[in-house]
């Protein structure tokens, strides 16, 4: 059983805490249709990705900054479909206050209003697109998140289920926990383990100021 200690948890926000898969897929397809862009090409980049870089890669052409504030502002107003992840609320319970954050590609708002719309708290330390330069996979958003906790990015575990959040999770020198939720295990190999579900982690206080997280549903490879 893979074990942890830590001082904090970030999490990425869609994918993790909550399921958005079906709705970023509608948005992301509406969009695409009406400005005559491949969806196919833009889905196999979008997950885990700052919705201007998604558009810098797959329409350089456009106003990526004019087209992403469009199309975050809807996806706001927009929780059609989007759901809490199974065991999202009790391991944010579990977790002593001010000890864990939220690092989300999405814009403030968004993730302020998906949050509440699943039922979730909002954190003090949420970092969204609105407070980097750079996006997932450069690791600015989880050092911000690790500086916002006041902590050093050793202190902090990550939980990720895209290879971008990944990728910024290690970047930063951060351990990170796979959830094989948007992509199987294959994609998520550098993650430190990969867990099935957030109801295989379990995290609690040791009494010495760490956190203890276990993967009770672990996935080799």
């Amino acid at each position: 059983m893979p074990t942890f200690s830590c001082t904090a948890i970030l999490f990425d926000l869609d994918g993790v805490l909550v399921d958005s898969t079906g709705a970023v897929d509608r948005e992301w397809r509406d969009w695409a249709s009406r400005k005559g862009v491949d969806g196919d090409a833009v889905m196999a980049v979008a997950h885990g990705v700052r919705t201007i870089e998604v558009i810098r890669r797959v329409a350089p052409h456009l106003d990526a900054e004019a087209e992403a504030a469009a199309i975050e502002n809807h996806e706001a107003g927009d929780q059609t479909g989007v759901v809490v992840m199974p065991g999202a609320l009790d391991l944010v319970r579990a977790i002593p206050d001010g000890r864990w954050g939220v690092v989300t590609s999405g814009s403030r708002l968004l993730a302020q209003n998906r949050l509440r719309h699943c039922g979730l708290p909002v954190p003090e330390v949420l970092v969204t697109s609105d407070d980097v330069r750079h996006g997932k996979p450069h690791p600015e958003p989880y050092l911000k998140g690790a500086e916002g906790l006041g902590l050093l990015p050793r202190e902090c575990i990550v939980i990720e289920d895209a290879p971008a959040g990944i990728e910024a999770a290690r970047a930063a020198g951060m351990k990170v926990i796979g959830l094989a939720s948007t992509y199987g295990a294959e994609k998520l190999s550098r993650a430190d383990a990969v867990a099935k579900t957030l109801a295989g982690i379990q995290v609690s206080a040791n009494g010495t100021g760490k956190l203890s997280v276990q993967i009770h549903r672990h996935i080799i490879g």
